[in-house]
């Protein structure tokens, strides 16, 4: 090695390449200035050959196909890892005498010399087992193939005398086929969410009437895009259920009201059509009595007419005056039944956005926080795993309210739960515990991770101010954070942290202490 500095090489290089007369290509610049530095010569990554070599494998079987393609990666990489593990896993595909390979026999590659077969130990080889059984539910059984190859790979690793060489190459086999499967299940999955998306979107657009539908869609749409888990999965559930529940009694009460409205139409043609009648025969009788009357000679002639006449038009008054008070009752039990669906509409709505969500924050309110405790408790108790819990307060929310007014308040908790989602998890629960209080649950998290959480999330506080009018506003937070221990339950790791949090206030505000 020169103990000369780089840049000194470097102009070194130069001079060397112009006195030389050589070509000024990276190439032979590469060469002269390894010289001078006394670094011993690289070769050239030969990726021209390399493409070459990739354009003229034979591409007859899936796996071939995905090997010609991370060869071509490497190399336009200048990866000689990679292509040195393309190339080998490209041969474990070669089809057995010139035939096509079905990912179950292909011919066996001898296993190189530093290869250790007795390091596959039975042991080892169980675990192999056991992980490819607890990866194939969430493969399916739908490719007949997948699964006859999952049962041979697993009945070679559990042979007491295990040709290692052969499952080595199965294993090889095995793995491509997975990574196919993992695909097609991912594509599925894709393709699934894209189709509930148009259901959502198509009912939304159908209904634009329906705002209390219209909304309940924008929900789900919300709740369903990615990245999705149980959790999130668990709430669109929760939301359609609501969803079906306000559209079955909102439709049985639109029926009904129908089928009064088409009773009290179908009443009204049929008095309609006894008043044409009696009308026609109340009319024939006055042209009787009219006839009479021409022909009477005296008054004692005229007076039994008159009679007739006078008793015709009173019978025909009274029969006016039942059918129109009928006709006025029906009317009042129509717009009453109106009016009664108006009001079901507006309580769904109510009892909608307030089942399990606070309409301020969008958070939580304490009865989804109830159940979303009961989800991860059940968690806990199944995977052994930690869940921190933490209970934070807006600090001096009180001294906002009474100086800005409560508009500014609701702004400033709805502002929080805002930054607050931004920060979490997926799988983190924001819940709105009452006032200006929230509660965090932060599953497969142990206490000093969720303090730092935390901290970062009164970090990002610190950087968002919310404006109230034209004033800018910081909003600061004391938190408490509890880990629920073994045996104990939810409450009782709330109150731990509500004390948590009473000393973080006690102690100057806006600061975070483990419980």
């Amino acid at each position: 090695m020169t103990d000369k500095k780089p840049f000194e090489i470097a102009r070194e290089t130069l001079k060397q390449i112009t006195v030389r007369k050589l070509v000024p290509t990276p190439i032979n610049y590469q060469a002269i200035y390894n010289e001078l530095a006394g670094v011993p010569p690289i070769q050239p990554f030969p990726a021209d050959i390399l493409r070459d070599i990739a354009q003229a494998l034979p591409t007859k079987t899936p796996g071939q196909q995905k090997q010609k393609g991370l060869l071509e990666y490497a190399v336009d990489r200048l990866n000689w890892e990679g292509v040195k593990t393309a190339l080998v896993a490209y041969g474990g595909f070669v089809p057995a005498h010139g035939g096509e390979s079905n990912g179950l026999a292909s011919v066996p590659m001898p296993l190189s010399a530093n290869t250790a077969p007795a390091a596959l130990t039975a042991d080892f080889m169980a675990q192999i087992g056991r992980l490819i059984e607890y990866a194939q539910p969430a493969l399916g059984d739908d490719d007949p193939r997948f699964v006859e190859q999952t049962q041979s790979l697993l009945k070679a690793i559990r042979q007491p005398e295990m040709d290692s060489a052969n499952v080595k190459l199965m294993l090889n086999n095995y793995g491509h086929r997975l990574s196919f499967a993992a695909e097609d299940q991912a594509e599925i999955k894709k393709t699934l969410l894209k189709l509930l998306h148009l259901v959502f979107e198509n009912i939304g657009d159908l209904s634009l009437d329906e705002q209390w539908l219209k909304g309940q869609m924008d929900a789900l749409m919300t709740a369903s895009n990615p990245p999705l888990n149980l959790r999130r999965l668990d709430d669109v559930e929760r939301r359609l259920k609501d969803v079906i529940f306000k559209q079955k009694d909102a439709k049985e009460r639109a029926m009904l009201a129908q089928e009064e409205m088409r009773q009290m139409l179908a009443t009204f043609i049929q008095r309609l059509s006894e008043m044409t009648q009696s009308t026609g025969s109340f009319h024939e009788k006055l042209l009787e009595n009219a006839r009479q009357m021409e022909q009477a000679k005296t008054i004692a002639e005229i007076a039994p007419v008159l009679k007739e006449v006078v008793g015709a038009t009173r019978s025909m008054a009274a029969q006016s005056k039942s059918t129109g008070d009928e006709l006025k009752a029906m009317r009042e039990r129509a717009d009453a039944t109106d009016a009664e669906l108006a009001k079901l509409h507006k309580e769904l709505d109510r009892v909608s956005a307030q089942a399990r969500h606070d309409p301020l924050t969008g958070a939580l309110n304490r009865k989804g926080m109830d159940e979303a405790l009961d989800r991860e408790l059940s968690n806990v108790r199944r995977k052994e795993t930690p869940l921190s819990i933490s209970l934070l307060d807006i600090d001096n929310f009180k001294k906002l309210n009474d100086t800005k007014g409560h508009a500014a308040g609701d702004q400033a908790l709805a502002h929080l739960a805002a930054v607050a989602r931004e920060c979490m998890r997926p799988q983190d629960t924001l819940a709105r515990y009452g006032g200006e209080e929230f509660v965090i649950l932060m599953p497969d998290t142990a206490l000093e991770s969720g303090v730092e959480a935390m901290t970062r999330l009164q970090r990002e506080l610190t950087k968002r101010f919310f404006l109230t009018g034209s004033e800018k506003i910081l909003i600061t937070f004391s938190a408490g954070v509890a880990q629920l221990a073994e045996n104990e339950n939810a409450l009782d790791a709330i109150k731990r942290a509500d004390q948590a949090m009473y000393l973080a206030k006690r102690a100057g505000k806006n600061r975070v202490l483990a419980a």
